[in-house]
């Protein structure tokens, strides 16, 4: 961090995943993505709303990207922030330069660096030697970006509460490890259902497990898993960087795919996620994945939504904190005339 800020006494604020956060901000940014995309509907310009002006965020993709380039770019320009994309491959990232200078350089020219890498080892480094937030948009061990908008989409529907069931079907992936990581912080009742040999982290379980905070429970059937569910979650069954077992995979978690008779084990109102890309007819059927309990392209949706919120907290906190002034006083004054 730079001296001046140290000596200013300004804490960095980076968003690598919610072991540093609360039950009470999660619910407070969930409140102001409810904001954001009501502002967003009702006001189809921009211009009266603008509380990123002038910032520029630097967004590097070592991975391919669909959904969180497009909703971060988008996000960020709706905000009115300019966002410059990078190829992690053409900077070089910890080979044609140091990730340290690559940090440190671009805090010099930018507001903000959201990264999409492979490492998580890579993006804890740039956080260590940057300046200005950074964001964490996928690292081989977490995504939390994602699993942020599929809690508030949950949140949106009135569907949040602690014993809210959440059935994770399939791979004890990055996904997965970044629900666990939340289940240490938000109370709720997770289940991963995964084959034997596909568990998540052992150090976020343990995390999280130790936090005592939400019921976190790691099953090898998936019917057993499902029953009198909540919520089904999965997300592919082979994951970028792991191609070759792609057809070993495939025979491993057959049983694990979601569809018609697995879904029917849950509650009759459970409802259907998916981070996507999806592949259907592997890990979840069409007819789920477009099916009357499906709320995937709504997940998909609220990752601009909550990714707008986020960077309004960490490069505008002085609009993020006038936004929850107001809002608690105009809640205390209906009780008042209540």
């Amino acid at each position: 961090m730079d001296a001046a800020k140290i000596k200013q006494g300004l804490a960095k604020r980076d968003f690598l995943g919610f072991t540093h956060l609360d039950a009470a901000k999660i619910i407070e940014l969930f409140d102001y993505s409810l904001f954001i995309k009501k502002q967003r509907k009702e006001s189809p310009s921009v211009s009266g709303f603008l509380p990123l002006r002038d910032k520029t965020v630097a967004m590097i993709f070592s991975k391919p990207s669909l959904r969180t380039r497009v909703s971060f770019e988008l996000g960020i320009h709706e905000l009115g922030g300019y966002a410059i994309s990078l190829d992690g491959q053409s900077i070089g990232l910890g080979s044609r330069e140091s990730v340290e200078d690559v940090a440190r350089l671009l805090s010099r020219y930018n507001d903000a660096i959201v990264a999409r890498l492979h490492e998580h080892a890579v993006i804890e480094e740039i956080a260590e030697h940057a300046s200005i937030p950074v964001v964490n948009a996928l690292t081989d061990l977490s995504h939390p970006c994602q699993v942020l908008a599929d809690a508030f989409t949950l949140y949106e529907r009135s569907l949040w509460h602690e014993t809210v069931k959440v059935v994770f079907v399939g791979d004890g992936n990055n996904v997965a490890n970044s629900w666990i990581e939340l289940a240490g912080v938000l109370p709720f009742h997770f289940v991963l259902a995964c084959p034997e040999g596909y568990t998540p982290d052992h150090k976020v379980l343990d995390a999280a497990r130790e936090k005592g905070i939400s019921r976190i429970e790691i099953l090898h059937d998936p019917v057993e898993a499902v029953t009198d569910a909540d919520v089904l979650y999965t997300d592919v069954w082979t994951s970028m960087g792991r191609e070759e077992e792609k057809e070993e995979r495939l025979k491993i978690f057959s049983p694990f795919q979601i569809n018609s008779t697995l879904l029917a084990k849950a509650k009759p109102a459970a409802v259907v996620m998916h981070c996507m890309p999806a592949h259907r007819g592997q890990e979840i059927s069409a007819e789920v994945m477009d099916g009357p309990q499906s709320i995937i392209l709504d997940e998909a949706e609220n990752r601009l939504h909550v990714q707008k919120a986020l960077l309004v907290k960490l490069l505008n906190h002085d609009q993020y904190r006038k936004f929850h002034l107001t809002h608690r006083l105009r809640n205390a004054s209906r009780k008042i005339k209540a």
